[in-house]
C-alpha cells in the first residue's frame, strides 16, 4: 500500500471513524458496480466526460479500510472535487433509481459518515476536509458594479446633457469674444462643474452599491440548525458542509441540496426553482430530494446535505443574477419631475431673455462702453454683430445653467445612503430603498406581540390539572421522576409523552455536565425545561419507549400541534394535541385529575376551567393546554384513499392539564409606543393569543389605556373581525386597537381595510404565513430573529432585534429622510430663486448679467453640493415625532416651504438688484468691485440661509448644532472656498480683492438672514397647499375677467340698441 493510500485511508477514517460503514459501503457499491457494467474505456474516450451519480462512489476514489482496492485510482482532491458532481446530479435529476441502488437514503448517508440522529462528528479539521473536497456553500456573484459604470450612467442624465451643450456653446463664444487664454474660463468651469457633479454622484452610487453589498451578504448570512456530535447546533448556512444533518421547520430555507431523513408532513414550496406555486410534498419513499433555495410551508424533517454551493442548481442560478440597486424610490420620481420642471423653467425664461435681448439689440437700444449705439444697421461689422450676439447667448446659456437644481438629485442619493448606513446601527436592515422614505409617512403600525412588544422569554409560571392549581413544590419531582409527589404517575408519564415527543424542540446534554441544553422556539424551551427540571422527564427512555407514527405541525391557521405514537411496552395507542388553551378546552369531552381519576367535562366544569383561563389570561400568561386520547388500531383515521397520511382524533379528548407561560414587555416599549402616539401613528396589536392575554399586555404596553377604560369596539377577535360584512369594518376599522387570536388572513385583512381606508401601513411579522400581509403593507417590517426566511424576503425592513423600540426607531428615521430632503429642497430652491430673478431682471433692464455663468455655477455645485451634506446628516430630532404623518397627497413642498423659500429669495433679490443698480454709488466703488460685493453677498447670504433650512418651523436654528460636527465643519470650508475665490481665482471667477470694510459689508447684509428667518416664522400659513391656491386664484380671476368682459359687451349692445 503506498503513501498516498494510507494518507486517503486516514482522510476517511478521520471523516467516518466507523470501519464498519466503509466494509459494507464497498461491497454494496462493489455489487452494483457489477451489476451496472459501466465500461470506463467508452467513458474516457468521449469528450464531454462527466460522471454519472452512481459512478461518483463506483469510481472506488478512495481505498476501503481493511480492504483490498480494486483501482489503481489514487487519491487526488482535484479528482474527487470532479467525481462529487454526479451526486450533485443524483438530486438535480430526482433519480430514484440510482438512488435505490445505493441503499436508499440509508446507504448514502452511511457512505458520507453521517448519522440522523447524531449528525456528523463535531471536529473542525473533519469539517475543513470536507469542504476542501466537496466544496463550501457558496456561490459565485457577479462582481459589483464599478464606479466607471455609474460614472457613464452619470453622463446619461438629461440634467448633465443640457449642462455639456452649455458648456460647448459657453467655451466656443467665449474664446471667439475673448480668445483662447482667457475665453475658455466660461465653458471650462462649466465643463469642471459638469465633472465634479458626474464624479460625486457616481462617487455617491458607488458607495450606496458597496454598501447594498454588504447587506446583501448580511441578509444571505442565514443561522441554520444542524446536529454536529449528537448535539443541536446553531450554525452560518456559509458553514454547512456535505454529510451535515439539518433541522427543517416551517418557513426555514433549505440551505442545500439533500435528501429527506425523516420528518413529518413536510411540504416544500419550490417555486423559487420551477415556478410552480403548488407545494411539493416531500417522503422517503416517493420523493426525498430537497433542493437549496426552496422554502418549508408545512411539517417539519431532518434533511442530509448531498451538495453544496456551486454544485446546487440554486448556487448556479444565483451566480448568474447581480442585484438590482438602479430602484427608484417614489421620493426620487418627484424629484425627477421637480427638477424637470425646473429646468423648464429655466429653459423658457432663457428663451425671453434671448428675445428680449435680441430685440433691444438690433432695435438700437443697446450702448457700448463709450455711450455709443451698438447696431447702425448695415454701417456695423459683422464681427460685431457675432461678438454682441454671442455674448447675449452666452447670457441665456447663463440663466439655464442658474436654472437647473445640480445639487438636488445628490442630496437625496446622500440622505438615502446616510439614513441606510445609521439605521442598520439602530438594528434595522434595509432591504429596499424606498422603505427609508415610506416608513416618514407611516400612520398606523400594526404589530406583532411577542418577541416585538415582549421579550420572547418565556417561562412556566403556572400549571393547572383539571380544576387544581398545582404549585411548584407540588410538580417538582422528588428522587425518582415516577413519583406521586402531587401528580399519578400515569399522568406524569402522560404528560411526558405530551410535551416531550409533540415538540419541536430538542434537549441535549449539556458540555459542562450541569443542567441540560434546550433548543427549539422560546415556547417549546419553556415548556421542555418545566418538564425536564420540574416533572423530571426523560427525553432518551421516552424516545425509546415510544414510536411516533404522524405529527400535525403547528401553525398559526390551526393554533394547535399533535402527535400519534404508539407505546412500545403495550402497543397501546395515544393521541396529543398541544395548544390555544380555549381551543384544545373546546375539543375534550373529560378531564384527568391530578390523581389519575379521569371525570366528565360538563358545562359547569367547563366554565370553572375557562375562568381559570381568562383569570391566567388576565395576568398576561400565553396558555397552554394539553389533550389525550387513547385510540385502538380500528379507530385509526386518514387523511386520504391510500391510508399513508394518519388523520388526528380531534374531538372527545381528555384534558391534560394548562399551563401559562410568563413573557414580560420589553423595557422601553411603553415609552416607544407612546412617541408613537404623541407623532399621530396609531398602534394596533395582533396578536394569535387569546383576547384576555392580548389585553393585558395591551394595558402594560400602553396601547389600552387601562382594563376597565377600553371602549366598546377597540379589542376583537380575529373570527369575528373575518365574519363582519366590509360595510361594517370599514366602520369599524379606525377603532379597533387589539385583534386576539388572530390568523394570518385576518392580519391581511386588516392591512387591506386600513388602505383602502387611506391610512400608511406598516406591518410587523415573523411567520411564513405574514408573507401576504408584509407584501399588502405600504412598509413591511419582519424580524431578525424569530422571523422566518419567507417573511424577510416578503418585507421591505428587518427589524434585527425583534424590538418594537426599533420599529420606533425606523419611523424616526423615515420621517428625518423625508425632512432633511425638504430642508435641502428649501434652501436649494432659494438659490435657485434669487439668481434666476436677479440675472433676469438685470438682462432685460441693463442688457447684462451680474453673476457670470462661474460665479453662479460655484454658487449652485459647491454651496449646494456642501449643502446637501449638511443637510442630508442631520440625525433625527425629537421635534419630528411631534409631528403628524405625513399623507399619500401632500405636496413635496409646503406652504411653510414656500414661506420661508419667498421671504429669503425676496430678501435676496431686493438687496443684490439694489446693489446692481445703485451700488456703485452708495458704495462709492468701481463697476467691477460692486460685481464683486454682489457675487460675494450672494454667496454669504446662502451660507446664513443653511442655518435656517436646518429648521423650517422652529425658530431657534441653533439648537443641537453643537452635536453637529460635520455641519459646521461645512459652513467653515464653505467660507474658507469662498476667500480663496475672491481673493485669489480673480481672473477664473471675474473678482477683484474686497477691503476689509468690504468684506464687513457683505457679512453684515448676508446676516440679515437670521432675523428675516425669526420673523417669518412667525407668520402662519393656511393648509391647502400654495399652488392649489394659486391655480384657484388665477381661475378666479379669469372668471372674473370673463364675466366683466361679458358685461361690457352687453352694456354695449344696449347702449347701440338705445341709439337705434
Amino acid at each position: 500500500m503506498t503513501n498516498k493510500d494510507i494518507g486517503y485511508g486516514e482522510l476517511l477514517y478521520d471523516i467516518t471513524k466507523a470501519q464498519m460503514r466503509w466494509r459494507m459501503a464497498f461491497r454494496a457499491i462493489y455489487a452494483v458496480r457489477v451489476l451496472l457494467s459501466l465500461p470506463k474505456k467508452i467513458l474516457s474516450r468521449t469528450n464531454s466526460f462527466k460522471l454519472s451519480t452512481s459512478e461518483i462512489l463506483l469510481s472506488n476514489p478512495y481505498t476501503p479500510i481493511n480492504g483490498e482496492p480494486k483501482s489503481n485510482k489514487t487519491f487526488d482532491v482535484d479528482t474527487i472535487g470532479e467525481d462529487l458532481k454526479g451526486l450533485a446530479t443524483l438530486v438535480k435529476d430526482k433519480n430514484l433509481e440510482t438512488l435505490s441502488g445505493f441503499g436508499g437514503v440509508e446507504g448514502i448517508t452511511n457512505t458520507l459518515g453521517a448519522d440522523p440522529e447524531n449528525g456528523i462528528p463535531d471536529d473542525a479539521r473533519g469539517f475543513a476536509k470536507r469542504s476542501e473536497v466537496f466544496g463550501s456553500n457558496t456561490y459565485h456573484k457577479p462582481p459589483p458594479k464599478g464606479l466607471l459604470y455609474f460614472v457613464i450612467d452619470a453622463l446619461k442624465d438629461t440634467t448633465i446633457l443640457i449642462l455639456m451643450v452649455c458648456a460647448a456653446l459657453s467655451l466656443g463664444f467665449g474664446i471667439k469674444e475673448h480668445g483662447g487664454k482667457e475665453g475658455w474660463y466660461e465653458g471650462g468651469s462649466i465643463f469642471i462643474a459638469v465633472v465634479l457633479v458626474v464624479v460625486g454622484s457616481a462617487l455617491s452610487n458607488f458607495r450606496q452599491e458597496t454598501q447594498f453589498d454588504k447587506l446583501s451578504k448580511i441578509s444571505d448570512n442565514i443561522k441554520i440548525d444542524v446536529m454536529r456530535g449528537g448535539r443541536r447546533q446553531e450554525i452560518s448556512i456559509f458553514d454547512i458542509v456535505v454529510g451535515d444533518v439539518v433541522l427543517l421547520n416551517i418557513g426555514d430555507q433549505i440551505p442545500a441540496d439533500g435528501l429527506f431523513l425523516n420528518g413529518h408532513s413536510l411540504l416544500v414550496d419550490e417555486s423559487s426553482m420551477t415556478g410552480e406555486s403548488d407545494y411539493v410534498e416531500i417522503d422517503l419513499i416517493k420523493n426525498p430530494f430537497l433542493f437549496s433555495g426552496s422554502k418549508v410551508a408545512d411539517g417539519s424533517a431532518k434533511m442530509l446535505v448531498t451538495s453544496v454551493g456551486m454544485n446546487t442548481l440554486w448556487g448556479e442560478m444565483m451566480s448568474s443574477i447581480s442585484r438590482d440597486t438602479d430602484e427608484r424610490t417614489p421620493l426620487q420620481a418627484r424629484l425627477d419631475k421637480l427638477t424637470t420642471s425646473i429646468g423648464k423653467v429655466g429653459l423658457t425664461v432663457a428663451s425671453l431673455v434671448l428675445i428680449v435681448l435680441l430685440i433691444r439689440y438690433f432695435t438700437g437700444n443697446t450702448e457700448d462702453e463709450n455711450g455709443n449705439k451698438e447696431y447702425n444697421g448695415s454701417r456695423t461689422d459683422v464681427d460685431d454683430i457675432l461678438n454682441a450676439v454671442v455674448k447675449i447667448v452666452a447670457a441665456a446659456v447663463t440663466i439655464v445653467v442658474v436654472a437647473i437644481p445640480e445639487g438636488l438629485p445628490l442630496a437625496v442619493t446622500l440622505t438615502l445612503a446616510y439614513s441606510m448606513k445609521r439605521m442598520m446601527a439602530d438594528q434595522a436592515m434595509v432591504r429596499k430603498l424606498s422603505a427609508c422614505e415610506t416608513m416618514g409617512s407611516a400612520t398606523i403600525i400594526c404589530t406583532d406581540k411577542t418577541g416585538t412588544l415582549t421579550l420572547n422569554k418565556m417561562k412556566v409560571t403556572k400549571f393547572c390539572l383539571g380544576q387544581e392549581q398545582i404549585d411548584e413544590d407540588s410538580s417538582s419531582c422528588s428522587s425518582s421522576p415516577t413519583s406521586t409527589n402531587g401528580i399519578a404517575a400515569s399522568v406524569r408519564e402522560l404528560f411526558y409523552q405530551a410535551v416531550g415527543l409533540n415538540t419541536t424542540g430538542s434537549v441535549c446534554k449539556s458540555v459542562s455536565g450541569s443542567e441540560p441544553e434546550f433548543s427549539g422556539s422560546p415556547t417549546e424551551k419553556a415548556i421542555l425545561s418545566w418538564a425536564v427540571l420540574n416533572l423530571g422527564m426523560e427525553v432518551e427512555r421516552l424516545k425509546r419507549s415510544n414510536a411516533i407514527l404522524h405529527v400535525e405541525t403547528f401553525n398559526s391557521e390551526k393554533k394547535r400541534s399533535g402527535v400519534l405514537l404508539r407505546k412500545n411496552e403495550d402497543n397501546s395507542i395515544h393521541v396529543h394535541w398541544k395548544g390555544a388553551a380555549e381551543m384544545v378546552v373546546a375539543m375534550c369531552s373529560s378531564y384527568y385529575e391530578s390523581n389519575g381519576i379521569v371525570k366528565s367535562l360538563d358545562q359547569v366544569v367547563r366554565n370553572k376551567i375557562e375562568k381559570i383561563i381568562e383569570g391566567m389570561a388576565a395576568s398576561s400568561l400565553r396558555c397552554i393546554a394539553f389533550a389525550h386520547a387513547q385510540i385502538s388500531e380500528n379507530e385509526l383515521e386518514y387523511s386520504d384513499e391510500d391510508k399513508t397520511h394518519h388523520k388526528l382524533k380531534e374531538d372527545g379528548l381528555t384534558l391534560l392539564g394548562i399551563v401559562g407561560l410568563k413573557d414580560p414587555c420589553r423595557p422601553g416599549v411603553k415609552k416607544a409606543v407612546e412617541a408613537c402616539k404623541s407623532a399621530g401613528v396609531e398602534i394596533k396589536m395582533i396578536t394569535g393569543d387569546n383576547v384576555f392575554t392580548a389585553k393585558a399586555i395591551a394595558v402594560e404596553c400602553g396601547i389600552l389605556g387601562g382594563a376597565d377604560q377600553a371602549m366598546e369596539g377597540e379589542v376583537v377577535e380575529g373570527t369575528v373581525f373575518r365574519n363582519y360584512t366590509e360595510e361594517e369594518r370599514m366602520k369599524k376599522i379606525n377603532t379597533i386597537r387589539v385583534m386576539a387570536r388572530s390568523s394570518p388572513f385576518d392580519k391581511l385583512l386588516m392591512v387591506q381595510c386600513l388602505k383602502k381606508a387611506g391610512h400608511v401601513v406598516a406591518v410587523t411579522g415573523d411567520g411564513t404565513n405574514d408573507a401576504p400581509a408584509l407584501k399588502e403593507a405600504d412598509i413591511g417590517l419582519s424580524m431578525g430573529i424569530q422571523g422566518t426566511e419567507v417573511a424577510k424576503e416578503s418585507s421591505d425592513i428587518v427589524i434585527l432585534d425583534d424590538n418594537f423600540t426599533s420599529v420606533a426607531t425606523v419611523l424616526r428615521w423615515g420621517r428625518c429622510v423625508y425632512n432633511n430632503i425638504q430642508k435641502f429642497i428649501q434652501f436649494q430652491l432659494t438659490v435657485n430663486v434669487a439668481a434666476l430673478v436677479i440675472n433676469f431682471v438685470a438682462a432685460v433692464s441693463a442688457g447684462e448679467v451680474p453673476l457670470t455663468a462661474v460665479q453662479l455655477l460655484w454658487v449652485n455645485l459647491i454651496m449646494d453640493t456642501l449643502g446637501a451634506l449638511a443637510l442630508a446628516t442631520e440625525r433625527p430630532s425629537n421635534e419630528l415625532m411631534e409631528r403628524d404623518p405625513v399623507g399619500r397627497t401632500e405636496p413635496l413642498i409646503t406652504n411653510i416651504m414656500w414661506r420661508n423659500l419667498l421671504a429669503q429669495s425676496s430678501y435676496q433679490i431686493a438687496i443684490l438688484l439694489t446693489l446692481q443698480f445703485k451700488g456703485e454709488e452708495i458704495l462709492n466703488v468701481s463697476k467691477e468691485i460692486n460685481d464683486t460685493m454682489i457675487f460675494n453677498t450672494f454667496v454669504l447670504c446662502q451660507v446664513f440661509n443653511e442655518f435656517n433650512a436646518r429648521s423650517m418651523e422652529k425658530k431657534n436654528v441653533f439648537k443641537g448644532i453643537h452635536k453637529n460636527k460635520l455641519f459646521m465643519g461645512i459652513i467653515g470650508f464653505t467660507i474658507v472656498l469662498q476667500v480663496v475665490m475672491v481673493e485669489f481665482l480673480k481672473k477664473f471667477a471675474d473678482t477683484e480683492n474686497l477691503k476689509g470694510w468690504q468684506w464687513l459689508a457683505c457679512i453684515v447684509t448676508a446676516a440679515v438672514s437670521w432675523p428675516i428667518g425669526w420673523l417669518v416664522k412667525s407668520i402662519p400659513v393656511g393648509d391647502e397647499p400654495f399652488l392649489d391656491y394659486l391655480k384657484r386664484s388665477i381661475f378666479k380671476i379669469r372668471r372674473i375677467m370673463k364675466i366683466f368682459h361679458r358685461t361690457e359687451q352687453s352694456t354695449s349692445r344696449h347702449g347701440q340698441s338705445i341709439s337705434v
